[in-house]
């Protein structure tokens, strides 16, 4: 491709520069000289020469009137040109959206956003996944912090993790700009949380419940099943006046969701917005972590547990669970990370913690 004409799948097309060119040298002047008499400078008719700009109205106007053309005629020169131009420009991005694509799993989308199910039809799949995401190509998702800022430091991310985080987010974001709410109102959202605290043990109800509280607060809550190979476990970003909370369901367990939401919540009272990807630690992360622990458990409370008995059985966890007004499974889960109850104790477990299948809501 040249910059004043393009050939491309057999075809040809003249930018209108390549024409009036010509004119300059079969007229026999100096490119000075037919600048003057068209009515702009040298450097002006450089540039179209060239092909380096776009016909303007204005100049279309000029050179009708001193050569006897019409208007129509040198603007449809140039639209011939860009259209040829932009169908060469999109093959090119489409063969770089391939390789992004290699990278993603078309059933997410197909399966939880019901995209149509085009079966070894890569092209038609990339164009719905892009339509989808609102994004111009594809190959915007490779760079890092395209959708969110990502919190992590590490340079251990692999351009699958990128990909498909940003995805995510994407998702989360668009979902956020199609849903009315207040701007964001961080006393009533701290409000919000404690509501969220009183429905742990509400296994079937509280995802509408919490939703709905976070609302009204500015935040928008957006759960998403996960998606493969995007490492993530939530987001959180402002989008206008209102926030952006979402988390996935990687692990589907009661307690691992309560904790990642109750991480991102960490972040947004913190005023730290961004990507969370499983097992990043810095100190942000830490402190959202620890937020989390007290919110879901009083401290004060866990301690005294801890030093009555260092038998954790399903009846004292039941029991302290009860006392707490939280899910046993969110108990179980702490024990586990403080290394009281081995990870092997799956028996327990089974008993105590309850599993959840996220319902698509966007």
């Amino acid at each position: 491709m040249s910059d004043n004409y393009i050939e491309y799948k057999d075809r040809v097309a003249f930018h209108p520069g390549y024409y009036v060119q010509e004119m300059v040298d079969e007229s026999g002047l100096t490119q000075e000289e037919f600048a003057r008499r068209l009515g702009t400078t040298p450097k002006n008719l450089c540039v179209l020469l060239k092909g380096n700009q776009s016909l303007s109205i204005d100049m279309a106007s000029k050179l009708s009137r001193m050569l006897g053309t019409t208007v129509a005629y040198w603007l449809k020169l140039q639209q011939a040109y860009d259209e040829l131009r932009a169908e060469f420009i999109s093959d090119q991005e489409l063969q770089s959206e391939r390789e992004v694509f290699k990278l993603m799993d078309y059933s997410y989308f197909r399966d939880n956003f019901h995209l149509p199910d085009l079966p070894r039809q890569v092209d038609q799949q990339i164009k719905a996944v892009r339509e989808f995401l609102s994004v111009a190509s594809l190959a915007l998702l490779e760079e890092r912090n395209m959708a969110c800022s990502f919190r992590s430091y590490t340079e251990n991310l692999s351009l699958s993790n990128i990909v498909n985080a940003n995805a995510m987010v994407q998702i989360g974001v668009n979902a956020a700009l199609k849903t009315e709410a207040p701007h964001f109102n961080k006393h009533l959202f701290e409000t919000a949380t404690e509501f969220a605290l009183s429905q742990t043990e509400n296994h079937s109800e509280f995802l509408p419940e919490i939703r709905k509280s976070f609302l009204d607060a500015g935040v928008v809550l957006v759960v998403l099943p996960n998606l493969k190979n995007s490492g993530i476990n939530g987001a959180t970003r402002k989008v206008g006046s209102k926030l952006l909370l979402m988390v996935n369901d990687r692990r589907h367990y009661a307690d691992t969701f309560w904790f990642t939401l109750f991480h991102e919540i960490g972040h947004i009272m913190n005023g730290d917005y961004g990507v969370t990807f499983s097992g990043n630690k810095n100190e942000s992360e830490s402190e959202a972590d620890i937020y989390a622990q007290k919110m879901l458990i009083p401290e004060e409370a866990y301690t005294a547990f801890l030093s009555e008995t260092d038998d954790f059985t399903e009846q004292s966890i039941r029991e302290f669970s009860k006392q707490i007004k939280r899910d046993p499974g969110i108990v179980f889960g702490r024990l586990q990370k403080d290394g009281k109850i081995s990870y092997t104790e799956t028996a327990l477990g089974n008993r105590l913690r309850h599993k959840y299948r996220v319902f698509i809501n966007i």
